[in-house]
């Protein structure tokens, strides 16, 4: 077993040990080749404020060979607003000392030091491969970078002045970027490549490509020259086109092959800071904002000299300290026809002195990930300044709002955002009520710049926070809150005291909860419940706890913050009541599927085997243990399965499992030695033989051809490693199965397999295979039997009193179950058996279990988005155009912001209405009485009405049935038709309506709710 080992830190090349560790879901965003160039990377941060602590917590936690901090200024009591890892005690102490204790705690692969030195010599610098400069000086900035930008070090600046903030990358002269997107390369079929070089691939999908892109080529029949050649370069025609150049000498293309995108390296070079203060390249991070960073440039410039010259920062909301940064940016500017923004350069001085949480987590997250890619050299840097504002998110008429009384400091630890709100403004901030939905790594993220913010502090205050799930090791990576003396703790529990720990005054305001939200939820989380809340914000990781937290905010009326990552992307989007469309009003497109004749017959990449393999283990060490169960503890059990729709085949597989118990582990290697034949060899053998590789379609075209590949029978070699892999993994499995004790003794294997005798095997004719997905499945000759006739072979459950087998429920984070070890070896057999590129076992654990990449610079960069917007529904604005839905991608980089699309409007009569509406009733009506009330109040003849499932009125039912339920309540008619009492929390039904207006024209109009109780 080889590693790499550098300081602490140890990758295992062989990567099983990696996955059960910190590191299993970055992996799967930056790679282990970014991992190893990461750990051998020293880091230095001058400066640890609030950014500077951020960018550390970061980095620490992707897993760099070092950091050390330098910031031996003393604490102050403001600090304490974004410094997370500060505490009231440390107030006075040097905040590099102060804090390295508790940054030590969140990796103890990285170790974290204080440097010891009086100045930032270069005999300092020289030492790291990375220099991070927050909260200095211009002066101090440009002298450091001198340094660095020619000695091979790299460097990074970055600020943050109340709603502003910057970063500025310097990574020297040729830089070399290794993958410049992080995207999986493509790779598709061709089709024909002619003499000039026009590649045409299969229409079935874009080949994907942009010009200047690489590929690579592969089992290209007659110009065979071309496979494993050098990289050529694409110029792309069209959608399935592309010229790759001159392929004189290269042979004349017959049929077949594949292309391989192939990630070049890609130099770049950087200007100093020095350079980039009169010629700069300014990265837009908002369209709407395109003048914006050209003043802010000069801007900050100008902040710094300000400060030099004073000692001190613009006083908040003071004019004369507000005119004269207005006048020293005058005096900056390149050109005298150069326009600055004097209302953009006051706004800068009326909150330099700020300090904000979100702003923090937004630009401590960007500048973080921009030092793992200097370190790695993996993903696209910042080229080269970025000026970044939310000043939509300053309270209404803040002009008026804000003076100088407002924004003083209070020897608070809110001073930082005092000086940016006021004091009003703040207090608003601690009253307020918000429901927190999952405590995962977007739930820490998000309690921390809470924390920070001071959000439910005060008496009226409170945070309520709900999670099911407790603390495994893989989420110490990205979810800060936790340590290991955590692990199996709720995670709800352990972040309310974590944050109570940052900040006191949380101390008693947070609520927990160890509940799944659902309908089995409602009586906690119910009408009382939300009527003393102001806003939810989702940390949720799937798709239908969102659209139920969804449904409930537009139900209740309160506005929903929504975010997500996936890897280097993230996204956030606010709903609004009565404002914005809702989370559920759009949906992402549904994940691509895999024909399934294409999965059973025809792979041709990997992910088609990898869902074969996952497939397998279900149908194999899943299912038919579970049907056995119920096969044995279910009376009547013939009829539940035709009930139930249970087919045949599956009375086959009960069968089967219960004459084939094996009663030793030896049976089960023997089992797992007959299983590889029948799959990797017979059933290849069948395969051809009902369709030969000289077969030929009614076109006259050969069958085997563009996505079909012929496949090739596997021959079991007992000295071959992945023939042993499968081997080991399945026995062990199936012994599971059946409760006997597993091995991995390779000698117990090698002298079962030379003893196990395999039946040789002959193909049978007329069997028909599914070339379609709409063609009917052949089925096998027991299949053609009943549900009855099947049962009736059995043995009788009587006979086996007792008996249980063990379903193997898919766990892919244990990996001492075999599951991935078997699934990986299935797949790579089947790769195998297709010519198809096996995939290693890192990659087949994140297809098979739809592991979701994710770093902790993503998330902490989208909660820091998702508190700006936070700021702007406290204050309680309703202009769309205020708001801002984003989607980022930190590895190209890219911002992208846009309003969030209004409610749709809809119309009956003279009446608009939105999804937020509702007809509301006060009373339990009877079904006459609500069938009058529509009809007199607003001219609404009612054709039906639905509770739930419930049908409770319809014009077509009987007049007998009519008569019987008008005097009924509508809560009566529910629980007589649901055949179910209402849950007693239950205080609204919720009805749904079919109406007609008064013309008899169909018309659609909001839900109904009632009150029953």
């Amino acid at each position: 077993m080889t590693a790499l080992s550098t300081g602490t830190m140890e990758i295992d090349q062989e990567q099983d040990r990696v996955d059960e560790g910190l590191y299993s879901r970055q992996l799967y965003v930056l790679g282990f080749d970014a991992m190893k160039r990461m750990a051998s990377s020293k880091v230095l941060i001058v400066g640890v404020k609030g950014l500077g602590i951020e960018i550390a917590k970061n980095v620490c936690l992707a897993g760099v060979r070092s950091v050390t901090l330098f910031d031996p200024a003393p604490v102050e009591v403001a600090d304490l607003g974004t410094q997370f890892f500060l505490r009231d005690g440390d107030i006075g102490q040097p905040r590099d000392q102060a804090c390295v204790d508790r940054l030590r705690e969140l990796n103890r692969y990285v170790p974290v030091d204080v440097l010891q030195a009086q100045e930032l010599s270069p005999d300092v610098l020289s030492r790291f491969q990375v220099v991070v400069v927050t909260d200095a000086l211009l002066s101090q900035q440009l002298t450091i970078n001198d340094y660095t930008h020619t000695h091979g070090v790299h460097f990074i600046s970055a600020d943050v002045r109340g709603l502003f903030g910057t970063v500025f990358c310097d990574f020297g002269t040729q830089f070399s970027i290794v993958d410049t997107t992080g995207e999986t390369p493509l790779q598709g079929m061709i089709v024909s490549i002619d003499e000039e070089g026009m590649v045409t691939t299969l229409d079935e999908t874009r080949h994907g490509l942009e010009d200047d892109d690489y590929v690579t080529f592969s089992e290209v029949k007659g110009m065979d020259k071309i496979n494993d050649s050098e990289p050529r370069k694409v110029t792309v025609k069209g959608p399935y086109t592309f010229s790759i150049g001159d392929v004189s000498g290269l042979g004349t293309y017959k049929e077949g092959g594949l292309f391989h995108q192939v990630k070049m390296p890609k130099l770049i070079d950087f200007k100093s800071l020095r350079d980039s203060l009169t010629s700069p390249e300014l990265f837009i991070t908002d369209f709407a904002k395109f003048d914006r960073p050209a003043t802010l440039h000069v801007a900050f410039q100008a902040l710094s000299s300000f400060r030099e010259q004073k000692g001190r920062l613009p006083r908040p909301r003071n004019e004369d300290d507000a005119a004269e940064l207005v006048k020293l940016t005058q005096g900056l500017k390149a050109s005298p026809e150069d326009e600055i923004d004097e209302k953009i350069v006051k706004e800068l001085a009326y909150q330099a002195a700020g300090d904000l949480a979100p702003m923090v987590a937004t630009i401590g997250a960007f500048t973080a990930q921009e030092v793992l890619k200097a370190c790695s050299g993996k993903f696209s840097p910042l080229q080269q300044s970025l000026y970044f504002d939310s000043l939509e998110s300053l309270p209404t008429d803040a002009a008026k709002v804000l003076t100088e009384e407002e924004c003083a400091p209070q020897a608070s630890r809110y001073d930082g955002q005092i000086a940016v709100f006021g004091k009003s403004f703040q207090q608003k901030i601690q009253g307020y009520r918000q429901f927190l939905v999952g405590s995962g790594a977007i739930g820490c993220e998000m309690l921390k710049n809470w924390a920070g913010m001071g959000l439910g502090t005060s008496d009226k205050g409170i945070i309520h926070i709900t999670d099911l799930d407790t603390i495994e090791k893989s989420n110490l990576n990205r979810q800060f809150l936790f340590r290991p003396k955590d692990l199996g703790k709720f995670k709800a529990e352990a972040a309310a005291q974590a944050v109570a720990e940052m900040n006191p005054d949380l101390g008693g305001r947070i609520k927990t909860y160890q509940l799944r939200v659902g309908d089995d939820s409602e009586n906690v989380f119910g009408d009382e419940f939300y009527a003393n809340i102001d806003c939810v914000t989702n940390a949720l990781d799937n798709v239908a706890a969102r659209q139920y937290m969804d449904k409930r905010c537009v139900y209740y009326e309160k506005p929903l913050l929504e975010s997500g990552t996936l890897g280097t992307k993230a996204n956030v989007q606010v709903v609004l009541p009565h404002v914005t469309e809702s989370y559920s009003s759009s949906q992402d497109p549904p994940e691509k599927e895999f024909p399934s004749c294409t999965v059973k017959n025809f792979p041709n990449q990997i992910e088609h085997t990898i869902q074969w393999a996952k497939m397998q283990f279900e149908e194999t060490f899943v299912q038919p243990a579970e049907n056995v169960n119920l096969y044995l503890t279910t009376p009547n059990f013939v009829q539940t399965a035709k009930d139930s729709g249970m087919q045949p085949s599956q009375l086959v597989k009960i069968r089967e499992s219960l004459e084939n118990r094996p009663l030793s582990f030896e049976q089960c290697i023997e089992w797992a030695r007959l299983k590889f034949q029948e799959e990797y060899n017979n059933d290849i053998r069948q395969l051809l033989h009902s369709l030969p590789r000289d077969m030929v379609t009614d076109s006259g075209t050969p069958f085997w051809s563009g996505p079909k590949r012929a496949p090739n029978p596997v021959e079991f070699n007992i000295d071959d490693p992945l023939h042993m892999e499968y081997i080991v993994a399945a026995a062990n499995i199936r012994a599971f199965n059946y409760g006997l004790k597993g091995s991995e003794d390779p000698e117990l294997f090698r002298k079962v397999l030379s003893t196990v005798i395999v039946p040789d095997f002959k193909p049978k004719s007329g069997v028909a295979v599914q070339v379609k997905d709409d063609e009917p499945v052949a089925k096998k000759d027991d299949e053609e039997m009943t549900v009855a006739e099947v049962a009736a072979t059995l043995p009788s459950p009587s006979s086996l009193a007792g008996y249980r087998m063990i379903p193997a429920e898919f766990e892919k984070d244990d990996d001492t179950n075999h599951h991935i070890d078997f699934i990986t070896a299935a797949s790579n057999l089947r790769a195998v058996n297709y010519s198809i590129q096996p995939a290693d076992r890192h990659k087949t654990k994140q297809i098979a279990g739809k592991i979701i990449p994710a770093i902790a610079t993503t998330t902490s960069l989208a909660t820091g988005l998702v508190c700006l917007e936070l700021y702007k529904i406290i204050d309680g604005k309703t202009d769309i155009e205020q708001y801002k839905n984003g989607f980022v991608n930190l590895a190209l980089p890219f911002f992208g912001f846009s309003e969030p699309i209004a409610a749709t409007k809809l119309k009956y009569g003279n009446t608009e209405w939105t999804l937020w509406d509702r007809f509301k009733i006060d009373s339990d009506l009877t079904l006459q009485e609500f069938l009058d009330w529509f009809q007199q109040k607003h001219n609404l003849h009612i054709s039906m009405v639905t509770s739930g499932s419930s049908l409770l009125y319809a014009t077509f039912h009987q007049k007998a049935k009519l008569a019987e339920r008008l005097p009924k309540t509508i809560s009566q008619l529910t629980e007589l038709i649901s055949k179910k009492p209402i849950p007693p929390h239950v205080k609204d039904l919720t009805l749904e309506v079919m109406a007609e207006d008064e013309e008899g024209e169909d018309v659609e109009v909001p839900s109904v709710t009632m009150r029953i109780r």
